[in-house]
């Protein structure tokens, strides 16, 4: 099971990536965009993630995806359960959300920083 705190490690690294505290959630963002959010009791990982892809993650692994919220369907933005992640897939799916929150040249110069 991953934790708040390892999500936090991987995006302390990220260009342009800041931690937010709002109404008793974490949040982790790109200026005004939010990339990842947990849920109050940290049990649930929000994530951005393409619309048009979302209904096939979740019903691939419905124990481990879920739907957002009827308020969050318009965003590009789907959710986790946290106890059924695991480490490689959390770094994946928390720096493709980054991702998706940065111009393209952030993340090739990051890219870049990786090798």
């Amino acid at each position: 099971m991953v934790t708040v705190e390892d999500v936090r490690r991987l995006t302390s690294k990220f260009p342009r990536s800041s931690e937010h505290l709002i109404r008793d959630r974490v949040k982790f963002r790109v200026g005004s965009i939010v990339y990842v959010a947990f849920s109050r009791d940290e049990t649930i990982m929000g994530f951005g993630f393409p619309k048009e892809e979302r209904a096939a993650l979740v019903a691939a692994e419905p124990d481990k995806f879920l739907m957002p919220s009827e308020s969050d369907l318009r965003f590009h933005w789907v959710q986790a359960r946290m106890a059924a992640l695991d480490e490689p897939e959390m770094r994946e799916l928390v720096t493709e959300a980054w991702r998706m929150a940065v111009p393209k040249k952030v993340y090739a110069a990051y890219l870049e920083t990786l090798r």
